[in-house]
């Protein structure tokens, strides 16, 4: 019988990361300058100066990494500008989730208002909207909201490129004990302080 010789090659650990939101990913659920006209017309909503949001903020980030230069090095600014866009980019991403939610919600409002079989969908009385009507201008309230935050995340992330001189990723942190889950560490607690 041939024996065979031991691998001289380690078993590589996998470690699962905790994925960051990225700015495509903000991309995908805000809307862009083009759709967000239409919604701004559509609704009588102000239009925003997208391009003025972006530059603002991207200023902004610029302006605060020169003001701290002297007091940081090189890795501490890194390591500051990502925690700060981070929050930027998570914030809009947040955004555009509840933004998609509402509208989601108006469609369905507004399909069960097309059914005149049901009562409790109709038009209040004159001069009150009906509650698909508020569901609409709702989610074109969230809109706006998503795409003015959208545009300060972009404009942080171009300036985060300008300070550090590498695009901008998300931070991606190990999960601490993979498959243990809050609940099951709250109750290992409890348990304990249980006797």
């Amino acid at each position: 019988m041939a024996r065979t010789a031991p691998s001289s090659r380690h078993t590589a650990r996998v470690v699962p990361l905790r994925k960051g939101t990225t700015l495509e990913m903000v991309r995908l659920a805000c809307p862009d300058a083009t759709q967000m006209t239409l919604i701004s017309e559509s609704f009588g909503l102000p239009i925003l100066d997208s391009d003025g949001i972006r530059d603002q903020h991207e200023r902004l980030i610029v302006e605060t990494a020169d003001g701290l230069k002297e007091g940081l090095g090189e890795r501490a600014m890194q390591i500051h500008l990502q925690r700060i866009i981070g929050a930027y980019v998570g914030s809009a991403h947040g955004a555009g989730q509840f933004y998609s939610r509402a509208v989601t919600e108006a469609r369905d409002a507004t399909a069960k208002a097309a059914n005149d079989m049901r009562d409790e969908d109709r038009d209040g009385p004159v001069g009150f909207d009906s509650g698909a009507q508020r569901k609409r201008e709702f989610a074109a309230d969230m809109g706006l909201q998503a795409h003015a935050l959208r545009m300060a995340a972009e404009g942080a992330v171009a300036a985060y490129e300008l300070v550090v001189g590498e695009a901008w990723k998300p931070f991606e942190r190990q999960v601490e004990n993979p498959g243990h889950s809050v609940d099951s560490k709250a109750a290992e607690l409890q348990m304990a302080a249980l006797g």
